[in-house]
């Protein structure tokens, strides 16, 4: 049976898009909370509204929740092969090995930074959905390198503020197929969904913009290998920009790549490694630097086309 709840939109949420706002009103994913508006559950002021719509100051909201519905709730697993970089009172660096969510998410039933770090005891920011509490910025599944995770309440609210403003470097080495040709350019092209394939993204007229900068840093025969800077932060933004300039990530099959390379080099994912990340630290104002190594996987693809 479904259940109705009435109350005035929170001072804390107005003006926030209706998926953005149940998401933290109710505890719910966020795409849960899209579902919901999208469903017609979702009325302000007696007016049904949709997900991009924004939360009206004192305006009554009414939300028919059908029976039941449970927040995502974090499960406290421990990430084996996750590295602590740096831990103080403020936040926690992270060197996230592959295989490993973010946040926990609908259909996910694997590890999570969040459960990680959860299993080990650290306290993080309650800023956020329930499901995401602490996370500022997130690497896919498939890409392991370094994350950012806000401890203190600040902390979360001036690192995503900063991600905002675009003043967090963000420094990822990518082997990509063939040679990018310049070998040092700007990607600037809009990315959204797919068209056809709801679990992709591409780089199409209407898609949020989006802006990847690179440099080819050594070539070989099939591949090369590229330090790249982002200026935005899109889902699967590098394997887009990389895939529409027919250089998709080795490995990442996905987006085009050559299978027959990718088990030549034994990569069962993209080669893709969030190397550095840079910011102002929210506690001390000053700019701190962290660094992560390749793992394993990316390191023996990189030897065995080395001696190619």
């Amino acid at each position: 049976m479904a259940e109705r709840r009435t109350l005035p939109v929170p001072d804390g949420l107005a003006g926030e898009r209706v998926d953005a706002g149940l998401a933290r009103l109710l505890g719910l994913s966020r795409s849960a909370a899209a579902d919901l508006a999208a469903s017609g559950a979702v009325q302000l002021d007696g007016r049904v509204v949709g997900k991009s719509d924004r939360l009206v100051p004192e305006a009554w909201l009414e939300i028919d929740l059908p029976d039941p519905v449970a927040p995502l709730t974090v499960e406290a697993r421990v990430v084996e092969g996750m590295r602590i970089v740096h831990d103080d009172a403020d936040l926690v660096v992270v060197d996230k090995p592959v295989g490993v969510a973010a946040h926990a998410s609908p259909g996910w039933t694997g590890t999570t930074v969040v459960g990680g770090l959860a299993a080990a005891g650290y306290r993080v920011a309650t800023s956020g959905a329930a499901e995401r509490q602490g996370v500022v910025h997130r690497l896919d599944v498939g890409t392991s390198g370094l994350m950012v995770v806000a401890k203190s309440e600040h902390a979360y609210s001036m690192l995503k503020q900063a991600f905002r403003d675009r003043t967090v470097e963000k420094v990822y080495h990518a082997m990509v197929q063939g040679h990018p040709d310049p070998m040092t350019g700007t990607i600037d092209a809009p990315i959204g969904r797919h068209t056809n394939q709801a679990y992709k993204w591409a780089v199409v007229a209407e898609g949020k913009p989006s802006v990847t900068h690179y440099e080819v840093i050594e070539a070989f025969r099939a591949a090369s290998l590229a330090e790249v800077h982002l200026e935005t932060g899109r889902t699967h933004q590098i394997r887009v920009h990389f895939a529409a300039l027919r250089h998709p990530c080795v490995g990442d099959l996905t987006y085009g790549a050559d299978p027959v390379l990718s088990a030549r080099l034994g990569l069962q994912r993209q080669w893709l490694h969030a190397v550095r990340l840079g910011f102002t630290h929210p506690g001390s104002g000053e700019w701190v630097e962290f660094a992560s190594p390749y793992p394993d996987d990316l390191q023996l693809a990189l030897d065995r086309i080395r001696a190619d």
